[in-house]
């Protein structure tokens, strides 16, 4: 007879199916199962669940409330105490805010709030400041009144709080900044910390408009105080999505350290994979129990999913912990960064660039100067898309940088976002177009599914500009990646040495190959697959039942004139 105290330990990698147990020692026969089960139903109701800070960016609060923060504070610390003047850029939603707000409370000398964490070790003398912390975020931004309405607001309550006397022209920014700044070094007689978070939320507001320059100047002279002030400064940190180079904004504050790419400060915000698998196994169990799969499955679908952000040469991988948390109270695996809309910026940029995503997919080599470069000089979207989080690092060789999206949320939002620039712009039809097309699929009504795409492309708008071979190479290309949440999955389409698109179902395998030359024919397609030995790597593809997944190829001619695919042919393998 099995007693639990003492005896078995479940934990969360047990593998059930096969009733093994950890600690005991010894593998269990299938007698056990009820018992391993009802432990493992034990194991998992007894540890609480953590209280996620779900839309939450106040540390006080967070540590008050008793939800779960992931301690960086050890990093806080090496900042704080080893250089004054600092920037910062990460995607948004990535907890910059929160990050703003731990420095704040740690040097308003709060150390109540930092009890059990790394800080409460490393700090001793906990000397108070005055902070004045400015959060450029919480309007938009669209003309020069707006920017002054904006700012006033901002700086009101700090001069109110400090006793500052307006200026007659409260439109001084530098001046008005500056007085802040005295009045809280002379009242309080010590150093004065200055935090901004989103320092770039006007340029960003307004980047490609015509009042963009205006935006810039008024900011700069907001910031321009922040060097000439040095000597009452304690502590300088700026927060922002993107590099607008420091000539163009911070002019005289030239003595910013940029810990953007650092590899000490890689993992400043953000959860690392070490954190997520250390820290949430109850949570990751209890999301791979609703959705029916094992723990090592659940591991393996969030680091797919939200995982895979790099900082920097050297950084370790990087979860989105806005989806990351969300997903994990939710038990769910679903879009949740994405959810949350696309920057206007970005928005301008694919309307202005013919943004062409197959080397997104596939990653591509860059130098440092193709995506960290100053967003105002930039003559591609790289740069915007790489600091605001749709591209990452995938790699360094010593040479050069290898550029990709880094998860399946980002690499899908993305692809579906650029969709209407290619193909319809109601994105409601693009949508039922998918649902028809995949459903097709899954049924294996190949010929349906041709006429879907048939029909889907012949009614996409005419536009003499973008309509050439590489325009309907790119459809073809997000039709199959926007596969995915609907099939098992779609391989990679255009790589070296793989079909043009690749879809397997839940019990067959199709391959396709596109020819959009116009005096090719669908025979010579299907020869290539056959040369190529496209199907090659799935003739061991098995379905659930064990048997072997159908397979078919599929060889495609275009139509340029109709502007849509032309012939096909499927052959089962």
């Amino acid at each position: 007879m099995f007693q639990f105290h003492g005896l078995l330990k479940i934990c969360p990698e047990t593998n059930f199916d096969a009733y093994s147990v950890r600690g005991c020692g010894s593998q269990m026969g299938p007698q056990a199962a009820p018992l391993v089960r009802l432990a493992h139903f034990c194991y998992i109701n007894s540890m609480a669940l953590k209280r996620f800070p779900i839309g939450v960016q106040d540390f006080a609060r967070i540590r008050e409330d008793g939800m779960y923060y992931v301690d960086k504070t050890d990093l806080v610390y090496k900042l704080t105490h080893t250089d004054l003047y600092y920037f910062l850029s990460r995607p948004r939603r990535f907890g910059k805010s929160l990050l703003v707000s731990t420095l704040q409370y740690y040097f308003e000398g709060r150390k109540d709030l930092f009890a059990g964490l790394a800080m409460e070790k490393l700090e001793t003398e906990w000397k108070k400041y005055p902070v004045i912390r400015l959060d450029m975020s919480i309007v938009k931004y669209s003309d020069k009144d707006s920017l002054a309405n904006s700012l006033n607001k901002i700086l009101e309550p700090q001069e109110k709080r400090f006793a500052v006397t307006p200026e007659p022209d409260n439109h001084t920014w530098g001046v008005r900044m500056s007085r802040i700044i005295e009045a809280a070094h002379e009242q309080t007689g010590c150093q004065v910390v200055v935090l901004v978070d989103e320092y770039d939320a006007p340029m960003l507001d307004t980047f490609g408009m015509e009042s963009f320059e205006d935006i810039r100047v008024q900011v700069r002279s907001l910031y321009s105080p922040l060097k000439a002030l040095g000597g009452i400064l304690r502590f300088v940190f700026l927060t922002g999505i993107s590099k607008f180079s420091q000539l163009s904004i911070f002019s005289e504050l030239n003595n910013l350290k940029v810990i953007t790419m650092n590899d000490d400060y890689a993992a400043i915000c953000g959860i690392t994979k070490e954190e997520v698998l250390t820290q949430m196994q109850p949570e990751i169990q209890a999301l791979a129990d609703k959705n029916g799969l094992t723990y090592d499955e659940a591991c393996d679908a969030l680091k797919r999913q939200y995982d895979g952000y790099h900082f920097s040469k050297n950084s370790p991988d990087v979860f989105n912990p806005f989806s990351l948390i969300n997903a994990l109270s939710d038990k769910e695996l679903a879009n949740y960064w994405f959810a949350t809309g696309t920057p206007t910026i970005l928005t301008r940029l694919m309307r202005k660039y013919k943004v062409d995503p197959t080397p997104f997919d596939t990653g591509f080599e860059a130098t440092l100067d193709m995506f960290d470069a100053p967003t105002e000089t930039a003559k591609n979207p790289i740069p915007m898309l790489y600091q605001s989080g749709y591209l990452t690092i995938k790699g360094f060789d010593g040479f050069a940088y290898t550029i990709g999206f880094p998860n399946e949320e980002v690499r899908l939002g993305f692809l579906k976002a650029l969709m209407p620039y290619y193909a319809m712009d109601d994105v409601v039809d693009n949508d039922m177009f998918m649902l028809r097309f995949t459903k097709a699929l899954r049924e294996g009504k190949l010929d349906d599914a041709m006429n879907f795409i048939r029909a889907f492309m012949s009614g996409i708008p005419y536009n003499a500009k973008r309509k050439d071979e590489n325009h309907y190479k790119t459809v073809l290309f997000l039709i199959f990646k926007l596969c995915t949440p609907y099939v098992v999955r779609t391989e990679e389409c255009s790589a070296a040495g793989r079909a043009d698109a690749v879809v397997e179902t839940a019990d067959a395998v199709y391959v396709f190959e596109f020819k959009l030359d116009s005096s090719a024919t669908v025979d010579d397609a299907l020869k290539q697959i056959d040369d190529k030995g496209y199907l090659i790597p799935y003739s061991v593809t098995m379905a659930k039942d064990g048997s072997p997944k159908k397979l078919f190829k599929i060889g495609v001619t275009f139509d340029l004139e109709k502007r849509t695919i032309g012939e096909w042919k499927v052959v089962e393998a």
